[in-house]
């Protein structure tokens, strides 16, 4: 492992450019300091960590970091008491009683890896498709990806199937890139910015210093989202739309773009499929598809010369009519069709108004404030740029209107369709990487789709897979199915149930095992997944499938392996657990493969160094897994002779090309660190990025900042750099061609076609323009029984679950309530502080209600995994997390009600990400004599060996003491 060197002297800037050196602006609260990057939450800022005699005294923000200029939030601060959470794991366990009895023995690390080796070993020379291998919210995709690919199993994902793939898949197919770490707000030009969906969460730091810009130049902030708290607490208008509905609102306001005519034409026909001949013969194998000519160009009815090449650079397209190609074949312009289904009254807004929840006269406004900041206050740059057609252009000319979205619309059964619709409405304003609008971070935009396929295809022994497991279907040719139809992998993402599952669809795994649906597995392998609670869709399920046996006595999943740094709800349900370290304790890399931390500005990555040395008997999960391929004899793991080929992950980080010349950093590469994206492996690599407060960023000069889908110099650029593989013009894709050749299949076309039973299905959802239908859980039920909307909001002190274990974060957020409009409660007869149970179709809960004004009238919601298991995350049974606290996941299903005989995933059927928020439920009033204790309230956790020492009350830290204890009660 490297020697980390101590930065250098102008890390640390003076606090004032007149500071005087006699004077103690403040008092050191260490003896040394080191730089790394966070892992409080995914924003991944840069963070100073001071240091006193080897222990964490203090943490503050790195105010050289590209991501946060030193700006931290209180979960970054407060690391230091995750850093020293009594919860921490301390050694290697092994299983000893039944699954959730907590019973486990400490292990030594040699006996651990033997063990999981000789699992492992003998699913890979039998059937690797056997092992499911699937990580939480962690930022080391690119390895455990490329690790699953060499073991040869098809069935590796993150955590992205149920939080953000319909936003991924949304934009990706249709500008390259799509919102938070795809792209970001103009935020010093734009002047009307929208925000759909958007938690507190997501994008922390980032956010607020964006926000803040917007609010010092008097640009307005709109937010869409059912509930006001967070960012949509300082919005200047709030828009609080029914759940599930944000797709529709946005098609009403392509609607009244497109009946007033106020839609950029030139941005259409030079960056966009607009132009572009759509084949109409109903019916036949070319219905939908592009009309191509010669070496399959797409083809552009031009107003002197008829149908010709649509990259033409004097192309003058006509966008509306009915041409007859020179084969005889009729087709029709991409905007024609699109004009044609969005013009129709039922996207009118008298027409979605009630649904939505928002007054038409109100859509028709914002439609109209849209436009006239769009095409009556332009953002002009005086900055020459070149197009891909060699055109130069003397100014760069935007539409200052930006947006962005995250989970809030993309955990929807009809969230991508919402995201591409939301696209459809920057493309119309010519709001894409333009001055004041949406701008692409680096390495994107990417062409559209990415390719290749996914592998998976003819997985056997002893056999690596060829390809990315997770990768692009550009059609039904690329899906991952048997020749009946079947699913290849365990999730059945890319397969007919999710064709276009980019990130997998982990919370169907458990459940797909537990079944046999495809076929039974042999070894579930997690990383930072707490799929026994939070992470669950509902736990009480997921858990009872983890205890289930088979006839014989063993369990029906026969072999569970979790590596997390902390006592989580999952760990008793495991048979060996592998004792990762903290963020502070470890190497890591936020790749420019994976997740990095680039900017609309440049290419960037960042790594995290360890700042101090762990105090227990655990190891770096990456570590274990470089191990684990070792000895497995994974080929990229080992050299010829069978010796590992990396000592360890920062020597993997160093040398290991995805490749030639592209490795997992973009910084500092080539034998002299001379250059950046693409070089040979730098021995001094990591050194350099910890010289440089562990991070990397590439600056982009004026004339490459924007168009970067069409700019000729940004493009050769990222070509040159490794970040894309042709220096083409990416055309934006209002009509989408693959979801054109899916629809196809289900009408009958083609050699790979869906089972009849999901025909209809593929032939409704993948529909080559952004439509809007009620949530598939919504329609699956009664409404009336159940006539509100339930969901949850991410707090700003905690993320996901990662803060239970804090003793100060505990102490802003130690239990939840369930929020209720106040004019809704009023209806109902309940009132603040109230007990009430929440029915779902899947079951019931019940918690403690809290009155509001900011909320949609017909929605309740509450904070995401606050509500702990007793036991877990060192809680003492009396814990507020475990009394007062509740977990919503209780009364929501993975599944949507059995269809014929079949059941479907409770997901979106293009992507299969998780609809968290469809759920529906009633509230009633619980009887006097059932308040006061939240239900259901499992059993409490039995802690493993080494977590039942001594607990004080409170947990206390000093500077000059090792900090004791448990968290407090």
């Amino acid at each position: 492992m490297p020697e980390a060197p101590t930065p250098p002297s102008h890390a640390f800037p003076s606090t004032s450019p007149t500071a005087d050196p006699q004077v103690q602006y403040s008092t050191p609260v260490g003896d040394e300091a080191k730089f790394t990057t966070c892992y409080m939450c995914a924003c991944r800022c840069g963070i100073k960590v001071h240091l006193k005699d080897g222990r964490v005294r203090y943490i503050e923000g790195n105010p050289d970091h590209p991501v946060n200029k030193g700006v931290l939030c209180g979960k970054g601060s407060a690391g230091i008491m995750t850093q020293y959470s009594p919860a921490r794991l301390k050694a290697p366990l092994r299983r000893l009683g039944e699954r959730g009895s907590g019973e486990f023995e400490e292990i030594s690390w040699d006996e651990a890896l033997e063990t999981a080796t000789g699992w492992l070993k003998r699913v890979r020379e039998t059937d690797p498709k056997r092992l499911a291998f699937f990580t939480g919210r962690d930022q080391s995709q690119a390895l455990t990806g490329f690790w699953a690919a060499q073991f040869g199993t098809p069935n590796f994902a993150a955590h992205g199937g149920f939080c953000s793939v319909n936003m991924a898949a949304g934009g990706l197919y249709s500008i390259g890139g799509a919102f938070w770490e795809f792209g970001e707000p103009d935020w010093d030009r734009s002047r009307l910015f929208l925000m759909f969906g958007v938690a507190e969460d997501h994008d922390s730091n980032p956010l607020k210093l964006g926000l803040s810009r917007l609010k010092e130049r008097g640009a307005k902030f709109v937010s869409v989202n059912p509930v006001r708290t967070g960012y949509s607490a300082i919005a200047d208008e709030w828009v609080g739309i029914r759940p599930g509905t944000d797709g529709l609102l946005v098609l009403a306001l392509v609607h009244e773009l497109l009946r007033t005519d106020r839609v950029d034409g030139e941005f259409l026909a030079r960056y966009t499929n607009a132009t572009w001949l759509i084949v109409r013969n109903p019916g036949g194998a070319d219905d939908g598809l592009v009309a191509r000519g010669e070496g399959g160009k797409p083809l552009a009815w031009d107003r002197a010369r008829g149908a010709v090449d649509a990259a033409l650079p004097d192309l003058s397209p006509v966008l509306a009519g009915d041409f007859t190609l020179p084969d005889r074949r009729r087709a029709r312009p991409v905007f024609h069709l699109m004009a044609e289904r969005y013009l129709g009254a039922e996207y009118a807004p008298d027409a979605v108004a009630e649904r939505c929840g928002v007054p038409a006269e109100r859509i028709r406004r914002l439609a109209a404030e849209i436009a006239r900041v769009a095409f009556e206050q332009p953002v002009v740059i005086e900055q020459p740029w070149t197009d891909t057609y060699g055109r130069r252009h003397e100014r760069m000319v935007g539409r200052p209107v930006s947006f962005h979205a995250m989970r809030g619309i993309s955990a929807h059964s009809n969230g991508f369709h919402t995201c591409r619709a939301l696209h459809l409405l920057q493309m119309l304003l010519g709001a894409v990487d333009t001055p004041g609008s949406w701008r692409y971070k680096s390495p994107f935009p990417r062409p559209i789709p990415p390719a290749p396929g996914p592998a998976g295809k003819g997985s056997k022994p002893n056999t690596p897979l060829s390809g990315n497991i997770l990768a692009f279907p550009h059609g039904p040719d690329d899906l991952l199915v048997n020749d009946d139809g079947s699913p290849i992998r365990i999730d059945k993402a890319f397969s007919w149930e999710a064709p276009l599952g980019l990130h997998g669809a982990m919370h169907t795994v458990i459940g797909n095992a537990g079944a046999g649906d495809p076929y039974p597995i042999d070894t579930l392998f997690m990383f930072m997944a707490n799929m026994a609670w939070n992470s669950a869709m509902n736990p009480g399920e997921t858990t009872r499938i983890l205890t289930e046996k088979r006839a014989d006595g063993e369990y029906v999943i026969p072999h569970v392996i979790y590596s997390d740094a902390y006592f989580s709800e999952t760990v008793p349900y495991a048979d060996l657990i592998l004792p990762d370290t903290t963020y502070l304790e470890r190497w890591d890399c936020i790749s420019i493969l994976d997740r990095p931390i680039g900017s609309a500005h440049g290419a960037g990555d960042a790594i995290r160094q360890p700042v101090i040395e762990p105090d227990r008997d655990v190891r770096p999960f990456q570590d274990v897994l470089i191990d684990l391929g070792a000895r497995l004899g994974l080929p990229a793991f080992v050299k010829e002779d069978g010796s590992p080929r990396y000592k360890d992950y920062p020597d993997y980080i160093v040398n290991h090309e995805r490749t030639p010349g592209v490795g997992p950093l973009a910084g500092w590469r080539g034998a002299d660190g001379t250059k950046k994206g693409k070089g040979e492996p730098n021995p001094d690599q990591l050194k350099r990025y910890v010289e440089n407060g562990c991070f990397w960023l590439d600056h982009l000069p004026p004339e490459q900042g924007f168009f970067k889908h069409a700019n000729r110099d940004y493009l050769e650029q990222a070509k040159a750099m490794g970040l894309v593989g042709s220096a083409g013009q990416i055309v934006l894709q209002i009509w989408s061609e693959p979801l054109q050749k899916f629809r196809l299949a289900a009408e009958g076309h083609g050699a790979v076609r869906p089972p009849d039973r999901l025909r209809e299905r593929v032939r409704t959802y993948c529909d080559p323009l952004p439509i809007w239908y009620a949530p598939l859980e919504h329609g699956a039920q009664d409404l009336s029984r159940f006539p509100v909307s339930a969901i949850t909001q991410r707090p700003m002190a905690h993320y996901h679950s990662w803060g239970s274990m804090n003793a100060w974060l505990r102490q802003i957020h130690g239990s939840n309530r369930l929020y209720m409009a106040r004019s809704r409660a009023r209806e109902m007869g309940l009132g603040e502080d109230d007990w009430v149970w929440v029915e779902s179709r899947a079951g019931r809960l019940k918690c403690q209600l809290r009155l509001m004004e900011g909320v949609n009238p017909d929605t309740v919601w509450t904070w995401n995994a606050i509500g702990k298991r007793a036991g877990a995350w060192g809680l003492t049974e009396d814990s507020p997390e475990a009394n007062q606290g509740f977990l919503l996941n209780h009364v929501i299903s993975e599944w949507l009600p059995a269809q014929q005989g079949f059941r479907l995933a409770n997901s979106d059927p293009v992507t299969g990400q998780a609809a968290w928020y469809d759920l529906r439920v009633r509230i009633e009033r619980a009887a006097p004599e059932e308040a006061g204790v939240v239900s259901p309230r499992p059993d409490p956790l039995r802690a493993p060996p080494h977590l039942g020492e001594r607990r004080p009350e409170v947990l206390r830290f000093n500077a000059n003491a090792p900090a004791i204890g448990a968290a407090p009660r």
